[in-house]
């Protein structure tokens, strides 16, 4: 994965603690609901693939400057249940734009210590990026710079769904007893049971709303909405996120 030139040469440290954010109190989980590409296209008459392709220059950038701050987890909503609905040719176009950009990226983030690890129906992709993403996991299952969480064909609803059913067929088969069943159960039965809940969500375009996105784990995460559109998100710009974040006191339901 390579670095955009201009900003190759900074370092992201050195600019946040400038900016007067305190590296001891970085949110170990963004997540962040990348929103934005079809209308960046719209905007310059082009096709909407045009958008979906520069803000995959965003992830790149968002990737390894995250884990060059020390963020331990980074959430990207890649492809919902929802969007499934939009025009056949965008979706294969996302599909084969998904395949490849991971074929061509594996190499780099596996040599760069960064874990991959995904979320959502994965059986119902195209067999083809079922295998390219089953590769990437097992390539980068032992690097521990930072987990890059890709939510792929997910519905937070759909997940909750996938848990109930899993923890009802042990109840069924008499492993488990109904009134055993607490948080911890449901925790235990998600895509991703052992990532900490997201400190910090993040969205993009200015939409106001979470859109099915991690509804268990951001039960109490801070949300800060940029009008940015994705492709032209930066790392300033995640900097204004990380320090507005900063500036809250997070109570958790107490005083």
């Amino acid at each position: 994965m390579v670095h955009d030139s201009v900003e190759q040469a900074i370092n992201w440290r050195v600019r946040a603690c400038e900016q007067g954010i305190d590296l001891t109190r970085l949110p170990r989980h963004i997540a962040i609901i990348m929103d934005g590409n079809g209308r960046w296209a719209q905007a310059r008459g082009l096709p909407r693939l045009v958008g979906h392709a520069n803000g995959h220059r965003t992830v790149r950038r968002m990737v390894y400057g995250c884990a060059e701050l020390g963020v331990e987890v980074l959430s990207l909503y890649t492809f919902s249940t929802e969007n499934w609905r939009r025009p056949p040719e965008e979706v294969q176009g996302l599909m084969a734009m998904l395949a490849r950009s991971a074929r061509e990226e594996l190499p780099i983030m596996a040599r760069n210590g960064i874990r991959i690890v995904f979320s959502g129906r994965l059986h119902e992709l195209p067999s083809e990026l079922q295998a390219v993403l089953h590769r990437a996991q097992q390539m980068t299952a032992n690097n521990r710079r930072i987990t890059l969480h890709l939510a792929i064909n997910y519905g937070g609803r759909a997940e909750l769904v996938d848990a109930v059913r899993a923890i009802a067929c042990k109840v069924q088969q008499g492993e488990l007893a109904p009134d055993a069943i607490d948080e911890a159960t449901v925790q235990a039965h998600l895509y991703q049971p052992d990532l900490p809940d997201p400190d910090l969500l993040i969205r993009t375009a200015g939409e106001q709303r979470v859109s099915n996105f991690l509804l268990w784990q951001t039960a109490y995460t801070e949300l800060h909405i940029t009008p940015v559109l994705w492709p032209d998100f930066d790392m300033e710009h995640l900097l204004k996120a990380i320090a507005d974040y900063q500036s809250r006191q997070r109570k958790f339901g107490t005083v």
